[in-house]
């Protein structure tokens, strides 16, 4: 699998809809639950799932709306959103 070929937007997508009923909360949960599904979804390794967790967080699709160093808020909630609207 080439990440830089993955259409970033369409996989952001493809994970709103997988988590539609139930995103994911936490640091750690939630990247976890990310990594699963584009294992499940891609059918990629573990290793590049968190490559691409770590694209999506730079490219501006993933967002993580707490900060995982304060307990107080290392449970807060992921957010998949389009950074071109």
């Amino acid at each position: 699998m080439r990440i830089e070929e993955i259409d970033l937007a369409e996989l952001a997508e493809r994970l709103r809809r997988y988590f539609w009923s139930d995103p994911p909360d936490g640091w750690l949960r939630g990247r976890t639950a990310y990594r699963d599904a584009l294992v499940e979804l891609l059918g990629c390794s573990e290793i590049d799932a968190e490559s691409l967790i770590d694209t999506l967080e730079a490219q501006g699709f993933l967002r993580f709306h707490g900060d995982p160093a304060r307990r107080s808020v290392a449970d807060s909630p992921w957010e998949l959103v389009d950074p071109t609207e």
